[in-house]
């Protein structure tokens, strides 16, 4: 006689399904010492809703004919949570999380706001979960279900992709030294420029400028690309290293 699933929250609450034969007339489910709702039954089959409970029980059926053999059923409690890998991304999502806690190991959704991901399960203490796309920038709450239940208690935060529209001064020495000031768009998060690949020293002024000096280059155009969380914003050919005079 199968009981599917045979496992649920402690809290109660779980459709389970028992099947066999001669199970017509149940008049009663019992999970250890306590019954459960009843929602259908024909001849072969009795679906309940579990009572709370905690650990391994028994769980059988009685008909008028009498109590069947029992079958075992496993309560899981509620999910905990703890931390998370990465607390921010762009809101196109597609990056990879790790969340660790306890209790994970029957996870089959998590919950970034009101969209939702497929999680791999690595342990009971840690899964992995590729960030869905966000519905605006922001931070949204990060929930976990298993068969124990849902716990939610970590917070994810969605970045818009940074813009850059234009640089000032264009030009510089190749020898670098240049202070530039790039303009654009949702810069706050800026974790890295580049001018011709090459990592200039920068700081944030605000959410629509970076300042940063321009490293040593070979005299030509560059581009300058601005990374942040939200993702990479790029001017090409915006910076034009200029060769010094020579006689």
């Amino acid at each position: 006689m199968p009981i599917s699933p045979n496992q649920g929250s402690t809290a109660g609450g779980t459709t389970v399904t028992i099947t066999g034969v001669n199970l017509a007339g149940a008049t009663a489910v019992h999970f250890g010492s306590k019954t459960a709702t009843i929602t259908a039954n024909t001849p072969t089959s009795v679906t309940v809703i579990s009572p709370s409970g905690t650990g391994v029980v028994n769980v059988t059926v009685t008909t008028g004919g009498g109590t069947s053999n029992p079958l075992s059923f496993y309560y899981i409690g509620p999910p905990f949570k703890f931390s998370i890998s990465s607390t921010s991304g762009a809101t196109a999502g597609g990056n990879t999380v790790t969340i660790q806690g306890t209790g994970l190991s029957t996870a089959t959704a998590v919950n970034f706001g009101a969209n939702t991901a497929t999680p791999t399960v690595i342990n009971d203490g840690q899964l992995s979960v590729v960030v869905p796309a966000g519905t605006a920038a922001g931070p949204v709450s990060v929930s976990v279900t298993t068969a124990g239940g849902t716990n939610n208690g970590l917070t994810y935060t969605y970045v818009d992709a940074p813009t850059a529209v234009s640089v000032s001064p264009t030009s510089g020495p190749t020898s670098g030294g240049t202070l530039v000031t790039l303009t654009g768009t949702n810069l706050t998060t800026t974790q890295s420029v580049l001018v011709g690949g090459t990592p200039a020293p920068f700081s944030v002024d605000s959410d629509t400028q970076v300042v940063f000096t321009t490293p040593p280059g070979t005299a030509g155009a560059v581009d300058v690309t601005v990374v942040t969380t939200g993702g990479s914003a790029t001017l090409t050919g915006g910076f034009t290293y200029v060769a010094g005079p020579g006689i």
